[in-house]
Parts: C-alpha cells; structure tokens; sequence
C-alpha cells in the first residue's frame, strides 16, 4: 500500500517551511533544560522523504524511521519507566529523535513528519494524553505542543496506539491483499489493553475519542483489579493482568511485582502452571471477544504484543470460549488471529499516524 497523496502534502509542507539551520541545535534544548528547539537540516534533493515514527508504551518506547510503504529503516528504544513524570523522560526520548533524524540525514533522506502511537485515553487532535492507566507519570501531557515547539518543521500526528495498529494491519498485514476487507479489530494485548476498530473501512474513533477503550469493561463482579475496578478486560487479559492473574491462582509463586516478561517466558518454556495462567487468561480474552464479535460482527479481529508472542497458548482457549459465548453465524464470518506483521505491529503501526491523518489534506 503507498500513500503518495499524504508524501505530496507532506513535501509542500516541507518546502513551505521558513528556512532553518545547517546543523542540528542539540545543545540545551529539552535534554539540558534551556528550551532550544531541534532545527531540521533541508536536504536540496534527498533520495528519499521519510517519517519518524514514536512507539510509546508502558513496558518500552520505540523510535523509527519508516517510508510511506512502511519500510523499517532503523529502529531505537528504551524501557518507558512510565512511573516517572514525563518530564524528566522526555529529554531522553528526544535525543532519541534526534540520533534517528541524524542517522536519516547522514544517509541522504529528509524526515518530513513526526507519527506517534499511544495508548490512551486522550484527544487525538489536540494530542493531549488524559489519564492512561499504563502511563501513569505522562497525565495531562500535552504530547502534541512539546512536540511541535521542539520539531517546528516537522508537521505531529497523534493516533491512539489500538487505532494505529488496526490501520497497520488493515493497509500492511492481514488486509494485504484482501479486497473484500471492510470490518476489522485489533486489539493491542500489550502491557494494557485496547481496540482498534475499523468498520466499513473507516477508523472509529468515537465522540470523545474514545472508541476501543475496551480494557475497562467489567467481565466479571470479582477478579483483578486493573482500570479501577475488579474483573476488568484488561485485569484478565494484558500483560500486567497475566500477573495479576498469575498472583491470584499462586501467590506462593508469583506476584503483582512479578516482570511480565519472567511469566511470559515461562510461559514460552511451556511451564505447567505458567499454561494454567495462559489457558485462564484466554478463556477471558475470548469471553471479551464474544462481546465485540457480536456487537461489531467483524470479518477479523487481530491481536498483537502478547498474542504474537504466546500464540495458541492463549489463542486457543480464546477461540473456544468464543464459540460457546457469541452469536454461531458471527463467530463462523470472523477470523481471530495474531498480527500478520508480528513483532513489527508497533513499528509500523507508529507511522500510520502520519500515513492515514485527514488534517493535513
């Protein structure tokens, strides 16, 4: 899929731009506290005009540079510590951008957007991050200004990280390919949990944006608690809800402390109670499944992170608990599988901000 309509606007809106530095302004900007903004070097005829795409998550943040038919040409992260104020992780995440505009530039290719995934909830277009339950030290960041103020040439895009990976899937993976696709929902199974939703082809983001945030839905009156309530989706099925889970039926073993990646390597080694949390874990998502299956009636549903990881460990018991919960006709017209882009979900899904904004048409 190549979107040469958003790469035009995006080159005139370059071109447009005032003229800027020779150099990058690294010095005292947000890393040393004195507010200098980041100058983006205009190449006279790069080879290539590019996107640099932000991956925020709980666990890691990730920073690429992609082209818009969502080649990977390189790729950075660092754990997110989301426990900590933004402020004190924003000077590294921007070095971060810095580093990848630089390796981009030395390469003779000129960024020409900055595309950002994120859980939320939050406003899109004004990109201000609300109160994310997985992002608990970035409340109230208004991740779209700092941004801007910091890459004044370079034009923001903010997507809801659910809402960016159905777009992935939808252009770049399972939707390759597929020209009856209409109906589509991806769900992030990541640290938290959230949908994407495509319905006739269009995202859905809802009258406050908040479309997909499924991971507060209460499955059970009693269970992990996780969105502020017990029994939530996301206390059953995400990553920090494996180890709730995993907390609950072996306290002996594991608890709420526990790194989700020690279960989840267990897990991968087949351990038989790790397989137990797995199996109770999938048997959730699939219960959460039924509900989006026969309300939506989607042709798939897709799940990255933990189910490209875990597959049928915990696919299977989704499966099963799907068919006896939903509707049989809309369980036999939907598919449930892990992401065709596999552990390049995020990657890629960071750009379809850039790739697929209406607001700068």
């Amino acid at each position: 899929m190549y979107f040469p309509r958003l790469r035009r606007i995006l080159f005139i809106r370059v071109n447009l731009c005032s003229s800027v530095a020779r150099s990058f302004v690294f010095e005292n900007g947000p890393r040393g506290g004195s507010g200098l903004k980041t100058a983006i070097p205009k190449r006279e005829s790069p080879q290539m005009h590019t996107i640099i795409g932000l991956d925020v998550g709980g666990t890691k943040t990730a920073v690429v540079e992609g082209t818009a038919e969502a080649n990977i040409l390189q790729r950075h992260e660092f754990p997110t510590e989301a426990h900590r104020p933004f402020a004190e992780i924003f000077p590294r995440l921007a070095r971060l951008i810095d580093q990848t505009i630089s390796n981009a530039l030395a390469s003779d290719r000129q960024p020409v957007a900055l595309s950002v995934s994120i859980g939320g909830p939050l406003r899109i277009q004004e990109g201000l991050l609300l109160n994310p339950t997985h992002l608990p030290g970035w409340h109230g960041v208004h991740l779209r200004k700092v941004l801007s103020e910091q890459y004044p040439e370079l034009p923001v895009f903010i997507e809801h990280d659910g809402n960016a990976g159905a777009l992935a899937e939808f252009h770049f993976g399972v939707g390759r390919g597929r020209t009856n696709l209409r109906d589509l929902v991806f769900l992030t199974f990541g640290t938290g949990i959230g949908a994407g939703l495509i319905i006739n082809g269009q995202i859905v983001h809802g009258a406050s944006d908040t479309a997909g945030e499924i991971g507060h839905l209460r499955l059970a009156p009693t269970g992990p608690l996780l969105y502020g309530k017990a029994g939530s989706w996301e206390g059953f099925s995400s990553g920090k809800g494996l180890v709730k889970l995993a907390a609950q039926m072996f306290p002996q073993r594991w608890s709420d402390d526990t790194p989700i990646r020690d279960l989840v390597n267990a897990m991968l080694a087949n351990d038989e109670e790790a397989m137990q949390v797995a199996t109770g874990a999938g048997a959730w998502l699939g219960r959460g499944l039924a509900i989006l299956v026969d309300t939506l009636n989607p042709q798939i549903i897709v799940l990255g992170s933990l189910a490209v990881a875990l597959g049928e460990r915990v696919l299977e018991p989704a499966r099963r608990a799907l068919r006896e919960e939903a509707l049989p006709q809309a369980v036999e017209a939907c598919e449930i599988l892990p992401a065709a882009l596999g552990s390049n979900i995020g990657d890629v899904a960071a750009l379809m901000a850039a790739l697929t904004s209406p607001y700068y048409i």
